[in-house]
Parts: structure tokens; C-alpha cells; sequence
């Protein structure tokens, strides 16, 4: 690295941890197996032993599993009958979302007593920014302690929390602890903590990720900090920006307590594989009713449709459309499902799973034209296929 490089690699370092107020006090809220968790609270015949949340053994997926159950290999998205064939004991309870959500908010109320600058990130997990904070607390370290404590008192549920200076390694601090730890990641921590670890456990390096840095012969951190920043804007895009600087232990990103949801879908996994196009599109109908009835509750529409389909072989396929105007009503969302579904008709290898999803949201607008679905090829229908398993 060049001399110029090193000072605005290290003025960048400074920066980031040192701010007006001083270091940035940042803690990663994550609760631990938290729908399984809440199952085995409520059913005491269920504690001790392996559970997945999730559909049935036949056609569901798992959606959560247990720390029993994890041991065994089973983990979120498996397909059903994986897991069970990996846990031949393992017990399966149908999932329910309210209950997960009622938990949620009581925990949120937790956060609030402490700060009001909360990033959540699902039901289950949060980024705090304790920096300046409600109780006047000078340890941030104090504060994740006081907040799982309360946790496990108010909720009988456990919570991993993480603390450091930027909010990548507070999410790296709370996975190295888990269950039930705490960890904590200091300015003079930070670097070398990275430069150890496997970029597979980097937030933000998913498996296919891994799988190319592996191939330029980057497995670790330190692998990853040896790179200039061209070859990695080179090999990764616009991602590459946040490897080279996350590989120093550099996160500039704030937690925003305004952060907008980036999508609200919704999808279905069927108890018998759909063969025909009017079977799908009845199907489909449900699943944009549950999606608008959120962007209705909650006055944000979307520009963005995208259609995903999964098949017997577990095969996924999305199909995306992107209008200039919001999507105003159901009708219009529910036609550009169709429009999108339609080209796969027919459907010889079964249609397991439909989902929709929509994206590009922002709050509902008063008045705009009406969004028009060209009729013909879908000329910017993006496609993506991937395995499961």
C-alpha cells in the first residue's frame, strides 16, 4: 500500500471510531433461536429437545430450530423432510407470527428505555446506539448487560448482545458468544479480531461470496485486507467498497432508527405441487392479498413487483418488473403477479412455493397516474436460479 493509501486508510479508521462525542458505543441485539425459543417457553414437553418452527415434515420448510436441533445440522430454510431425515426426532410446531410479534414489541419497549436510536433488522435482532443514552450510562458494555437481563426477566427468552464501535463488529461480537453471551470488540480489538476470522462469517458474505473469494485465494480477513480496493470494486462491485474497508475493521454506516423496510412480501408453500397456470393464479391471489393489506395498514406503496416460484426440484426462479409510478391498488399488483407468472405456464415440474414481494416503497402518494402493465414480452423480466440444498 502506497503512502498515500496508508494515511487515508488510517484517517478513515479515526473517523469512524471518533466522533464529535468521542468512540461510537454501539450494541447488536440477537435473541437466541428466537421462534423455536418461544415454543419451548410455552410447551414445557418441548424443552430439551430438538424443535423446528416450520411446516409439515412433507412440504414444509424450517423456519427456526432449536439449539437441539442445530446440532444435528438442522437449520432455517432446510427444506422440511431434510431435516427431518438429518433429525429423524426432531419435532415440528407450526410457527405463530403473533406471538413472535407481541415479544418482539415487549422487547423493543426494553431498547427504548435506554435509547431511541433503534435499527431493527427482524423480530428477532437490533442495532442500539448507545453513544448518548436515556440513563446517563457510561458503559455500553453496562447497558447490553442491563438489557439481557431484563430480557431474561421480562420474557424468560435468552439474548446474545455484541458491543463495539461500529455496528459490523457489534453483529460479529453478539455471533461470537452465542447462546446467552456477550462480547465486546474494542478500537484496539477490532482490526486483528477481523484479520482472523473466516470472510464466510463476515456479515454480509453470503456462501456463493465465500465461495469466489476462495477462488482468488481469499479465505480469512487478513487474505481480504491484503487486497487493494480496485481489485476487490473489480472482482465484486459496489460490495467491494465494504470488504476492503470492513476487512479493517472500518463501518461508517449509523444506526438509523428511521430505517425504511427495503421490501414486504409474502409466500406459500403449497400441500400438493401446482401444474397449471389458472391453479397458480388462484393461488398467487392470496398471496398479493396478504401483501397489500400491509402496504394498506402501513400507507407505503412500491414501484417494484417481483414473483418468485419455487419447484418440486427446489429449483428457485424470480421474475422483477419496476415501474415509474407507485403500485395503487390491488388489482395492479395482483396483474403484474399474473403477467410475470404467466410465461411459466405450463408448468411441468410443479409449482411447490409462490411468493410476491414488493420493493422500491415509499409513503402512499396522493395523486399519480395510473400504472399501466405493457402487454407483450416482459423485456425487463430479470430471472435469477438457484439450488436449494
Amino acid at each position: 500500500m502506497g503512502r498515500r493509501a496508508r494515511m487515508e486508510t488510517e484517517t478513515r479508521a479515526e473517523q469512524s471510531t471518533f466522533g464529535a462525542g468521542g468512540i461510537r458505543k454501539i450494541i447488536h441485539i440477537d435473541m437466541d433461536a428466537f421462534y423455536a425459543s418461544v415454543e419451548q417457553r410455552d410447551n414445557p414437553e418441548l424443552r430439551g429437545k430438538p424443535v423446528a418452527v416450520g411446516g409439515s415434515r412433507e412440504r414444509g420448510v424450517v423456519a427456526a430450530a432449536s439449539y437441539e436441533a442445530r446440532q444435528f445440522g438442522v437449520h432455517s430454510a432446510m427444506p422440511s423432510i431434510t431435516a427431518k431425515e438429518k433429525c429423524p426426532d426432531l419435532i415440528f410446531v407450526k410457527p405463530r407470527f403473533d406471538a413472535y410479534k407481541a415479544i418482539s414489541l415487549q422487547i423493543r419497549e426494553i431498547f427504548a428505555a435506554y435509547t431511541p436510536i433503534i435499527e431493527p433488522l427482524s423480530l428477532d435482532e437490533a442495532y442500539l446506539d448507545v453513544t448518548e443514552n436515556l440513563k446517563g450510562i457510561s458503559l455500553a458494555t453496562q447497558i447490553a448487560e442491563e438489557i439481557r437481563a431484563r430480557i431474561r426477566a421480562e420474557t424468560k427468552l435468552t439474548a446474545s448482545a455484541g458491543v463495539s464501535y461500529n455496528k459490523f463488529l457489534a453483529k460479529l461480537a453478539s455471533d461470537h458468544r452465542k447462546p446467552d453471551g456477550l462480547f465486546v470488540i474494542t478500537p484496539k480489538m477490532g482490526p486483528p479480531f477481523v484479520e482472523t476470522l473466516p470472510v464466510r462469517k463476515f456479515h454480509g458474505i453470503g456462501p456463493a461470496t465465500a465461495r469466489k473469494m476462495a477462488s482468488l485465494g481469499i479465505d480469512t480477513g487478513l487474505d481480504l485486507k491484503g487486497q487493494t480496493l480496485e481489485f476487490l470494486k473489480q472482482h465484486f462491485g459496489k460490495a467491494g467498497s465494504y470488504y476492503y474497508w470492513a476487512a479493517r475493521g472500518i463501518d461508517e454506516r449509523p444506526v438509523r432508527a428511521d430505517r425504511l423496510r427495503k421490501s414486504v412480501g409474502a409466500e406459500n408453500t403449497f400441500p400438493a405441487d401446482l401444474f397449471t397456470y389458472e391453479v397458480a393464479r388462484d393461488a398467487l391471489r392470496e398471496i398479493v392479498n396478504k401483501v397489500w393489506g400491509y402496504c394498506e395498514r402501513s400507507a407505503i406503496r412500491g414501484r417494484t413487483v417481483t414473483l418468485k416460484v419455487k419447484f418440486a426440484n427446489f429449483q428457485i426462479i424470480t421474475r422483477s418488473r419496476t415501474g415509474q409510478m407507485q403500485i395503487r391498488t390491488r388489482g395492479e399488483l395482483e396483474q403484474i403477479g399474473n403477467a410475470l407468472l404467466q410465461p411459466l405456464s405450463p408448468v411441468a415440474r410443479g409449482i411447490r412455493l409462490l411468493g410476491i414481494s414488493l420493493s422500491s416503497l415509499a409513503a402512499e402518494q396522493a395523486e399519480q397516474p395510473e400504472f399501466s402493465l405493457p402487454v407483450g414480452a416482459l423485456e425487463h423480466a430479470e430471472m435469477e436460479g438457484q439450488r436449494l440444498l
